[in-house]
């Protein structure tokens, strides 16, 4: 189930991302290294489990990779696809379709999982620490760029 909720997730991902490169290309590495930063988790999070529950390092690895493949697969849709359509609205409709996907996700799926396994308050201290990072990159990048 996750490895499916963050293969949907990574598709209008790798859609904002293309879109953001398109019109500013400092916002588009911005947000390329952000995602790459978070995508270690998502992995973790994908493949642990699998390992866990089939004792196979083959599956566990080829269904973490089929869930992060979605989002360069998404920047080529988008290429393909939507590269004549692209505009700021159509920019910020993919990053609000990311959004509201992990959002829902991590309430409706990753946080109630967390805590059944009495991981609770370890996996907010990882949310906030993971805010923390996304705002430093972020920060980080704009004085750079």
């Amino acid at each position: 189930m996750t490895a499916i909720a963050i293969a949907i997730h990574n598709f209008p991902e790798g859609i904002a991302s293309f879109a953001a490169a398109l019109d500013d290309i400092s916002v588009g590495i911005s947000i390329a290294v952000a995602i790459a930063i978070h995508n270690i988790p998502e992995g973790i999070s994908v493949s642990i489990p699998i390992f866990y529950a089939t004792g196979s390092k083959w599956k566990s690895f080829g269904l973490s990779f089929a869930s992060g493949i979605a989002e360069p697969i998404g920047a080529l849709v988008a290429y393909a696809i939507l590269f004549k359509f692209l505009n700021p609205t159509i920019l910020a409709v993919s990053l609000v379709a990311v959004a509201g996907i992990m959002v829902y996700i991590s309430i409706d799926e990753l946080i109630p999982v967390a805590h059944e396994y009495g991981k609770g308050n370890l996996v907010m201290a990882g949310v906030v620490i993971g805010m923390i990072i996304m705002a430093g990159s972020l920060v980080m990048f704009e004085y750079l760029g």
